[in-house]
């Protein structure tokens, strides 16, 4: 009977550079998905149950530490100088611990919990002293093949360069990724040599050690290949970024919301939709953003780090660090910047933005506005080309607007001002001083009207002009 106490440990290898990729930044921290390559290697180790995570860190080291943070061990490698000298950096964390020790790369990003969990299970309850995770590759030029004995048991990997014309015909290859006995992997590391071509210690030769030793290696098949999709290049990158998304959408599909095209739906791996939600075309739903049930977003928006509540309705906006209440309609066309909170029943209508400021439970500012630190009550009604004028150049003052409000069209109110409950503004006007309870404040300069003033206009000389040459 297999024992379900025994430990499983995970090291992931995140010390390459990545030059294919062409940046400044370490290559296992650019995106799928909305996050870091090896922080998803690290999701997916964690979620698989396991005791410790060490990840080796060399370019950017300093970086990838400050992304994993508690969450993982680090072992530092400073020179690469291949993958079996980088997990024996991490023999001072795991070296006399008694397990199984799963190695991945943190460029490896597509792997499952349930591919790590069954690896695990396979390898222990075969009793390997290594097992392999291999899949059939639909075109394996390039990947290390698996030469299997009679029996099923692994003789060795051997590379596309080194392998004979039958070895290339086969189509089972090494995904990269394997499980030791963790005792018997720091003990064949130290026999592995760089006596190759790139003087370096390669993981794989460990395989040969322990099988000249009488140990059993093995391998499990994992059913989709494009799991084992590594990511050397930008090309790769937007491959991973494609297979990714597309598991995400077929998951929020598979729960009861509908994509209208997935194809050209943008979700990312922390985001949370409730049912019968409909997401039309050419929106991204990014960060840790939450939406409810029976919301519509049309095509367009862009939603980061934001909060959805039931039944809303977001039309071609754009919203980080948002809330948006229940039933409330949002746009088209307008922008939520961070902090910005509507209640329940409000709406933020066209061209309209909103910052730092809340817009209280069924109050309507419908177009054209800006709406930045504030506090507005329910039922208020804000006119088109309303500004609430926050900020003198040093400092930014807040407003406030009571309950039942009325707004009129292009009104300033500069802040720090307050108006009370049932306070009207005329159309127009610039509030600069506290409006008590149903009180209305005009602020803007008596109309002059001047009689038979177009006739000595240029214009009506013009237009005089034109009409008698018409004549």
């Amino acid at each position: 009977m297999v024992s379900k106490m025994t430990k499983r440990y995970v090291v992931i290898l995140a010390a390459g550079k990545g030059t294919r990729m062409k940046s400044t930044l370490p290559k296992v921290l650019h995106q799928v998905a909305g996050k870091p390559m090896v922080e998803l290697v690290l999701d997916t180790a964690l979620a698989a149950g396991v005791n410790q995570v060490v990840t080796v860190v060399g370019y950017g080291g300093d970086q990838v530490a400050k992304q994993l943070g508690q969450r993982s061990a680090i072992a530092r490698q400073a020179e690469q100088l291949g993958t079996g000298h980088a997990i024996l950096m991490a023999e001072d964390q795991l070296g006399d611990q008694d397990g199984m020790t799963l190695i991945a790369s943190g460029d490896a990003p597509l792997f499952t919990v349930e591919t790590f969990n069954k690896l695990f299970e396979m390898h222990e309850k075969a009793g390997n002293a290594v097992t392999v995770l291999t899949a059939e590759a639909p075109n394996p030029y390039g990947y290390g093949r698996i030469v299997r004995d009679a029996l099923g048991n692994v003789i060795r990997i051997v590379e596309q360069k080194d392998a004979t014309p039958a070895e290339q015909a086969l189509t089972e290859v090494n995904t990269g990724v394997y499980v030791f006995n963790n005792r018997l992997l720091f003990e064949s590391l130290h026999e592995v040599t760089n006596d190759n071509a790139q003087g370096e210690y390669y993981l794989p030769d460990t395989l040969e050690i322990l099988r000249t030793q009488g140990y059993t290696v093995g391998a499990y098949k994992m059913a989709d290949f494009d799991e084992s999709m590594g990511v050397n290049d930008r090309i790769a990158l937007a491959q991973a970024n494609r297979v990714m998304r597309q598991r995400i959408n077929q998951y929020h599909m598979a729960n009861g919301v509908t994509l209208v095209d997935p194809v050209n739906t943008y979700i990312d791996q922390d985001v949370q939709i409730g049912q019968d939600t409909v997401i039309e075309p050419n929106v991204s739903l990014l960060g840790h953003t939450k939406i409810g049930a029976r919301v519509t977003i049309t095509a367009g928006s862009r939603l980061v780090n934001t909060q959805v509540e039931d039944a809303a309705q977001i039309d071609a906006s754009h919203m980080e660090d948002a809330y948006v209440g229940e039933g409330a309609t949002v746009g088209p066309y307008a922008h939520l910047r961070p902090k910005a909170h509507l209640a329940e029943g409000a709406h933020a209508g066209n061209f309209v933005e909103v910052k730092n400021a809340i817009l209280g439970a069924h109050s309507k500012m419908g177009h054209l506005s800006y709406l930045g630190d504030a506090t507005v009550g329910e039922d208020v009604n804000i006119g088109a080309g309303t500004v609430f004028v926050n900020y003198d150049g040093l400092h930014k003052y807040h407003t406030n607007v009571g309950d039942r409000a009325f707004i009129g069209s292009n009104t300033k109110l500069i802040a720090p001002v307050t108006l009370a409950d049932e306070t009207i503004t005329a159309a127009g006007s610039t509030i600069t001083n506290d409006l008590p309870k149903h009180a209305m404040g005009i602020a803007r300069a008596r109309q002059t009207t001047k009689p038979a003033f177009w006739s000595w206009t240029p214009l009506a000389q013009k237009f005089d002009e034109q009409t008698a040459n018409h004549d």
